[in-house]
């Protein structure tokens, strides 16, 4: 390393590397410049200033030198190492592996590129790859405890945990009896919990009891040795031992759900679906009272029993573990109690229960059957609980009457503006929700939670805008922008988290976290599976599709049209667009130099906490994209390899494929979405849509097509629902088979309409004769009907697009709007009364929350205030907001 320069300038290199490595970024080009100086071509020089000078954001300089000095030394290990450096700082992965490689065919035993080569690997899940690396490593220094757990990892990762086992052992035998000294302890013992996990993994649960019996007093972590010695002793069969072991646990944290669980699982106790027989249940409830009278302080010993109890006992045991919580005020209760309805027969006990509380404690300020006097907000949170109960059940004007009547209790507890808003939402109210929850915000400004349960309320009622205004409180970049610059936005974040991890790959070896660094890897793997990923890569898909059927216009295109405008006009336009961006261009400069100047500059010059900025905020040059389908086929590629048990990821697929002409990977689409759920109303159009396209197209006539028909041919028998059937009988079985189900009906009315466009009055009569039956269930207040609201706003827009008749429309708007009286979708005669609304005046906001404006204006006259904020309303359409 600058081996090839004098004593001098060799020294001076050395001052460059070691500025590098202490962030002195200044004094390293000092030096460069010395040396280049009198070599101006000296490429492993220049290749270090150009690194230097990419830790201060001067990129484009920094790979030009790097480049510079390559071509000037391709021999120099130094120069492609220094090149990889520069792609792994810009997450150029495999460009960065590439370049490693290279290094090491130069210098096949450095150290430091091996080391940076492993770490990549990891992180790029080449784990054959790591696994030669660290074994190169440790032949390289095998006295260096971090080489022996790096290639064990290693082996573990890539599925060999037998070997890995041989290689710690291997390590434990390099070691002196009095290992581990006092500064180690921690270290030792975590990399022994790790070998034990290893064993209990590999099946060899003998070997692993003897080695936490042989290393105890090694283990200094005794929570993780005694939960990992009960979880053994329960896979051996040795019930009794582990339950012992799981009791003592509980003595440590008798709130804690998995101990419980686990001792149930020890006494034989336990179902995966919930089901018990009346002996099990019996011995259940013993069980749980015993430990109530050990740990009555414990909240999960109150809790899970409710899940086994049925009847009276559940109604005994749901009473005593509410009436502590409503006492105290606890809003997440009915969270707590929500997965009860599931259970048949729960829901209206409990509705009995909260009924009896409620009538007691208005007759007597007590609880039923208690003689101590509750406090006054008892009541209020007793309201608080059957609002959402009732709005659960779907009766929303009960549970708005309740929740109301609790606002009139307490007007100052945000969590009931919070739930009427949530109710209001749930009964197809958007205004009323939005202007709840932005109530709901404005009473605690610094909640970043009711912001955007705020802004979700509010881009629902579609208030954009005040959405965006909303939004900007708690975000940093002062801009929203739009639907596909936000979608990829989110996935952005994603990948920001991948790229999270690669810090940890040598800290975790270095500090012996191997247990947690393995749990991290593997969910790092399963990462793009979270719902919210799916979510957006799915608006993302759906946008790249709507910009293939409605691309924006190109600049040529745009060029086109003004060349058809008189001189005049066109050279008035001209002058108007140069005059924006130059505008655009102009506010971009200012805002990076406030940024700038407002950040700190370190002493190594490189600058602190500045952030580029965005000259896309719109995305308006994302829409611009020239293959549309292309970039959404990247998404689907990763819904599909991580959510493909989605029925969302599939309908995607066909939609997409079916855009891109790919008939084979469409029709796999449909084998998968028949796979998944043939029943389901969207399966049952893409089989439909994809055959009658099929049936459509001509006779093929190259190889290739010949050869698709072939495979659906060959394969076409392998779809039961298909057997001797054509399209329209194969429509009219499904919708025989799910005649009482409204989306099934609209399902196969639109396949009828697409089949048979003759029929389509006929497909519009299966839709206006479905029929809203009440839910299954004894309520207290009356039936509950089974349609829900959103699944009729779909059939609304269906018959409005798809059918194009808005007579048909409005007849179905007119009888919706009788079934959600409080829609303002469907107009219901309910939905423009008593709404409690907020001025959205965001022009004079505080920084971290808006003013509210006490005056509203309304035609219906003045309205009554709260507190100076809130103000009721009776006709929403007459509401100014400004």
């Amino acid at each position: 390393m600058g081996s090839s320069l004098p004593p001098k300038e060799a020294n001076l290199f050395k001052v460059i590397v070691k500025s590098y490595e202490t962030k002195q970024y200044k004094k390293g080009l000092k030096a460069a410049d010395s040396i280049l100086k009198k070599f101006p071509e000296h490429g492993e020089t220049l290749s270090m200033k150009g690194l230097t000078l990419n830790c201060m954001d001067r990129k484009s300089e920094a790979y030009e030198l790097v480049r510079r000095g390559l071509k000037n030394d391709l021999k120099s290990h130094v120069c492609w190492h220094v090149y990889g450096l520069l792609y792994r700082s810009d997450r150029e992965y495999r460009e960065a592996i590439k370049c490693y490689r290279n290094a090491l065919r130069i210098d096949p035993d450095n150290i430091e590129i091996l080391r940076d080569l492993s770490l990549l690997q990891a992180q790029m899940r080449d784990l054959s790859g790591f696994v030669e690396t660290r074994q190169q490593l440790l032949s390289l220094k095998p006295n260096h405890r971090m080489n022996w757990i790096g290639f064990a990892v290693a082996h573990h990762l890539n599925s060999n945990s037998s070997k890995a086992i041989e290689v710690l052992e291997a390590y434990e035998g390099t070691l002196e009896d009095d290992y581990p000294p006092d500064n180690e302890r921690y270290e030792h013992s975590e990399m022994l919990l790790y070998k034990i996990s290893l064993f209990e993994e590999c099946g060899m649960l003998d070997r692993a009891l003897e080695e936490m019996q042989k290393k105890e007093s090694k283990i200094v972590d005794k929570l993780s040795f005694k939960e990992q010695m009960a979880s053994i002793l329960f896979k051996l069969g040795r019930f009794d031992e582990s339950e012992s072991i799981y009791r003592s646990l509980l003595f440590m944290n008798p709130d804690n759900y998995k101990y419980f669980i686990a001792v149930q699982k020890c006494l034989g106790l336990y179902s995966d679906n919930g089901q018990y027989s009346a002996n099990d249940v019996e011995r259940l409830s013993a069980l749980y009272n015993s430990l109530k009278e050990k740990y009555a302080w414990s909240s999960a010993v109150k809790r899970i029993p409710l899940d086994f109890l049925e009847g009276e006992k559940f109604q005994e045991a749901a009473d005593s573990y509410v009436r502590p919580l409503l006492t105290k005020g606890v809003p997440s209760l009915f969270s707590d109690l929500s997965p009860l309805y599931e259970h048949p027969g729960k829901a209206n006990i409990l509705e009995q229960l909260f009924l009896k509380i409620e009538d007691s404690i208005r007759t007597s300020g007590c609880f039923p059957g208690s003689p101590q006097k509750e406090p006054p907000s008892t009541l209020l949170w007793t309201l608080f609980l059957i609002s959402q109960h009732y709005d659960r059940r779907g009766q929303y004007e009960i549970a708005l009457n309740k929740i109301d009547e609790a606002i009139s209790h307490t007007p100052t507890v945000i969590d009931l503006y919070s739930v009427k808003g949530k109710i209001s939402q749930h009964a197809g109210n958007f205004a009323a929700a939005a202007a709840l929850a932005d109530e709901a915000r404005s009473m605690d400004l610094a909640d970043r939670y009711l912001n955007s349960e705020c802004v979700m309320q509010m881009l629902q009622a579609d208030q954009v805008g005040l959405a965006e205004k909303t939004a900007v409180l708690f975000t940093k970049d002062g801009d929203l922008g739009r639907a596909l610059k936000n979608f990829l936005a989110v996935e952005k974040h994603y990948a920001d988290m991948t790229e999270d991890q690669f810090d940890f790959h040598s800290y975790c070896l270095r500090k012996m976290t191997l247990r947690a660094y393995v749990s991290m890897l593997k969910f790092q793997d399963r990462l793009h599976a979270h719902e919210y990923f799916h979510k957006a890569a799915a608006g993302a898909i759906r946008c790249y599709m709507k910009l293939h059927e409605s691309p924006t216009k190109s600049s040529t295109e745009e060029n086109d049209e003004m060349s058809k405008l008189p001189p005049a006009q066109r050279k008035k336009l001209r002058q108007k667009q140069k005059k924006a961006e130059a505008r655009a261009k102009r506010e971009a400069e200012e805002k990076q130099e406030d940024e700038t100047s407002s950040s700190n500059t370190s002493k190594s010059g490189k600058k602190q906490n500045a952030r580029p900025v965005d000259l896309d905020p719109h995305g308006e040059k994302l829409v611009q994209i020239e293959d549309p389908l292309a970039e959404a086929t990247k998404y689907l590629k990763l819904l599909q390899n991580n959510s493909s048990s989605s029925l969302e990821t599939h309908i995607l697929s066909f939609e997409l494929n079916m855009r891109k002409q790919k008939i084979l990977l469409a029709f796999q689409a449909v084998k998968q979405l028949i796979k998944l759920d043939e029943n389901n109303p969207d399966s049952h159009r893409c089989l439909i849509k994809f055959f009658h396209k099929i049936n459509s197209l001509p006779t093929p006539g190259t190889d290739s097509e010949k050869l698709i028909w072939n495979v659906l041919e060959a394969e076409r028998p392998d779809i039961r629902k298909l057997h001797g059937k054509s399209l329209i009988e194969v429509s009219r079985s499904f919708l025989e088979k799910h005649n009482a189900s409204l989306m099934h009906r609209v399902a196969a009315a639109e396949m009828m309409h697409l089949l048979e466009p003759d029929k389509k009055m006929e497909a519009i009569k299966l839709i206006e004769d479905s029929t809203n039956n009440a839910s299954s269930g004894n309520n207290v207040l009356g039936p509950v009907n089974e349609w829900q609201i959103q699944d009729c706003i779909d059939v609304h827009k269906l018959l409005e697009t798809v059918f194009g008749d808005q007579d048909i429309a409005n007849r179905w708007k007119t009888r919706c709007a009788e079934y959600f009286p409080y829609s303002t979708y469907f107009e219901g005669v309910k939905s423009a009364i008593t709404a409690y609304v907020v001025d959205h005046n965001l022009e004079n906001s505080p920084e971290n929350g808006i003013a509210l404006n006490p005056q509203l204006k309304s035609n219906k006259g003045e309205a009554g205030t709260l507190n100076g904020t809130v103000h009721i309303v009776d006709d929403l359409s007459s509401l100014s907001i400004r």
